[in-house]
């Protein structure tokens, strides 16, 4: 015969069909049925499973989307990094009056700058946790219609301390965002302060 088609029953058995097949093409000696075959006595067996390719073909895919998406999400992350910059910091313009009010009564540039950093640490906690239960109410809603029309339980599932790394990130993110307009903040002499309208 030129060719043979094997079918396994199921992954476990495909394995172990490979595994035959790849210690049959070795250089090792092999008994079969009580008899010794060394590698000269036997012809190399080409095989092609067609399963593990379309696996990696679909596993290549699916990379490829990812990266992707991380590209697409680090930008995004850049822009709001930046739009989170910009609004701080047009807080601080907004509010030198506040600042000279806070150091003529004795406030510290420490204190000017810790107060700036608080509001973009909260602004980061506030929008992180609004994004983790968006994610969760929409998981809930996916998995409900997916579980109508299919088998499938939960196909969205989002743990919990990927949540929290998110939120971790969300606040990290912003409290960099908020350093430059801070330390403008605190760095702003406060009898010109006072005289800004």
């Amino acid at each position: 015969p030129s060719s043979l088609s094997v079918y396994p029953v199921n992954f476990e058995h495909k394995d172990a069909v490979i595994a035959y097949l790849d210690r049959w093409n070795s250089d090792e000696d092999i008994v079969v049925n009580g008899k010794l075959i060394t590698a000269a006595e036997r012809d190399d067996i080409t095989y092609a499973d067609n399963l593990s390719l379309v696996i990696s073909m679909i596993n290549d895919f699916i990379d490829v989307v990812t990266y992707a998406l991380i590209g697409f999400t680090a930008l995004s992350l850049v822009v709001s990094c930046v739009m989170i910059g910009i609004i701080t910091y047009v807080s601080v313009v907004e509010r030198t009056k506040e600042i000279g009010v806070i150091r003529s009564l004795g406030g510290r540039k420490r204190d000017v700058s810790y107060l700036f950093n608080a509001e973009t640490f909260i602004i980061g906690l506030a929008s992180g946790l609004i994004g983790i239960g968006v994610t969760y109410a929409l998981c809930l809603v996916v998995n409900l219609i997916v579980s109508s029309v299919s088998a499938i339980a939960a196909i969205a599932v989002f743990p919990w301390y990927e949540a929290v790394i998110m939120v971790c990130v969300s606040v990290v993110l912003t409290l960099l965002s908020g350093l430059f307009p801070s330390s403008a903040a605190a760095k702003k002499d406060p009898v010109v302060a006072l005289r800004t309208e």
